[in-house]
């Protein structure tokens, strides 16, 4: 039944540019996997290794800044992904010494920090990135030959990488690794009288999650053909953060879900509603009180509990 579903819904999900309707959710529909990467990245802190992070913009910005100032300089798309990749996870390094200096509040006010130097870098330093005016780029990669110029030939692309973070995050989530790092999360004392490196094991998962989150940029750099200051900015890293939070920390969905929360009701209702931002907060809001776990998990809750409830009335039926 698992494999039926999971096909289901990849078949849905390549089939998207040919029933959402029109280029414009098309966009949309790859901005959500785009976000949906980038909550993924940062659900590997927040959710199984208990750090929550303020400052991971800085890290999806760095990429796209980085892609941009590769590619404007002369080089091609291979050298632009790999080296954009490259400064991410040394400056994902470098985040991971700085911060896992300190643990909770501790830990998020340095990502905070750190998130707005990345800002203050991108906004102040004009001859590196163009300050306020952004950088902007000449065109997107067509690997093997194939263009990506239009929307749907875009999505099916991020679609691809998409189901790459997805399954790298399943292996991740199922292997030792994994496991050591959600030990790490819920008995740090314990995991190092057992011998386990516990700083090494945050500082690996660090460099996982601003892996992706340089994926995630990257891609938003070939989507929008441009990056500014707004990218790195601290609501960029909060609204990340609420996608975890709002979908449910430490599962494969639940940042897929709220990805597609935020990413819908900022691009779709309000175009609809002027006064957006209320209604985004006031989802939060209910999901929090009614789904503290998370749009995911309580779904499934609601649901066994529904299911739970109707078989002894269809058992006395019976």
């Amino acid at each position: 039944m698992k494999r039926i579903v999971l096909a289901g819904a990849l078949l849905v999900l390549a089939a998207v540019p040919l029933w959402v309707g029109g280029p414009y959710y098309v966009n949309i529909s790859s901005q959500i996997l785009l976000y949906a990467i980038f909550a993924l990245g940062v659900n590997v802190l927040a959710g199984y290794a208990g750090l929550v992070s303020l400052g991971h913009a800085g890290l999806f910005g760095v990429a796209a800044y980085a892609g941009a100032r590769i590619m404007n300089d002369g080089h091609g798309h291979v050298v632009v992904i790999a080296g954009a990749l490259v400064l991410t996870l040394l400056a994902a390094a470098v985040f991971a010494v700085l911060a896992l200096g300190g643990t909770g509040l501790g830990f998020v006010m340095i990502t905070v920090a750190l998130g707005q130097i990345v800002w203050g870098v991108a906004y102040r330093w004009i001859s590196l990135t163009n300050g306020d005016n952004g950088i902007a780029i000449r065109g997107r990669p067509s690997p093997l030959g194939l263009s990506l110029t239009s929307p749907a030939s875009f999505y099916w692309a991020t679609l691809i990488v998409f189901l790459l973070a997805v399954a790298s995050m399943a292996v991740f989530v199922a292997s030792p690794f994994g496991a050591s790092l959600r030990g790490t999360r819920d008995q740090p004392r314990r995991m190092n009288a057992l011998g386990y490196h516990v700083w090494m094991i945050r500082f690996l998962a660090l460099l996982f999650s601003g892996f992706w989150s340089g994926v995630a940029g990257l891609l938003y750099l070939y989507y929008n053909q441009f990056v500014s200051p707004q990218a790195v900015a601290l609501t960029a890293s909060a609204e990340a953060l609420l996608m975890v939070i709002a979908g449910g920390t430490a599962t494969l969905l639940g940042p897929i879900a709220g990805a597609a929360l935020v990413v819908i009701v900022r691009n779709v209702a309000s175009a609809h509603i002027e006064r957006w931002n209320f209604v985004l907060g006031a989802i939060f809001v209910v999901i929090v009180v009614f789904m503290p776990e998370g749009l995911v998990p309580g779904t499934v809750r609601r649901w066994r509990r529904a299911m739970a409830a109707m078989r002894p009335r269809a058992t006395a039926a019976g």
